[in-house]
C-alpha cells in the first residue's frame, strides 16, 4: 500500500480522508494546510501520492501541482475539489494532476481514484 500527503485547509477534511484512506490500508504519512506546506511536506517525505484541495490560502492546489511537478514530474497527485470547480480541476489536470475526486467523498470513488495509481 501506498505513502500518501494529505492536502486540505480544513483540518475535519484531513480527519476524514486520513480516516478512509488508513481504513483502505494506506499510510498517511503526512497533512498540509495550503499549497505551500504541501510542496514543502512533498519534498520532505516523498509520498507515493498526494490528495490536494484546490481551494486554500497561501497557494491553491493548481500551483501547488505545478510547484510538485517542478520537484517530480511523475508525481502522482489526485485533486479534490467542491462542486462548481470544474474549470481549476481542468487546468490541475493539466498540470499534471492524475485524476480528481469531488467532495463530499465517499470510501469506494477514493479507492477506486487510488487504486488505479497504487
Amino acid at each position: 500500500m501506498g505513502k500518501i500527503l494529505i492536502t486540505d485547509d480544513a483540518a475535519f477534511m484531513r480527519m476524514q480522508l486520513k480516516n478512509i484512506l488508513t481504513k483502505l490500508g494506506h499510510e498517511v504519512v503526512g497533512e498540509a494546510e495550503d499549497g505551500e506546506q504541501a510542496v514543502a511536506k512533498y519534498e520532505e517525505l516523498q509520498p507515493d501520492l498526494v490528495t490536494m484541495d484546490i481551494t486554500m490560502p497561501n497557494m491553491n492546489g493548481v500551483e501547488a501541482v505545478k510547484e510538485i511537478k517542478k520537484i517530480n514530474s511523475n508525481a502522482t497527485i489526485i485533486m479534490c475539489s467542491a462542486m462548481g470547480q470544474q474549470s481549476m480541476v481542468v487546468e490541475a489536470i493539466q498540470s499534471g494532476a492524475k485524476d480528481f475526486i469531488v467532495k463530499p467523498f465517499t470510501d469506494e470513488r477514493i479507492e477506486e481514484a487510488i487504486s488505479k495509481f497504487l
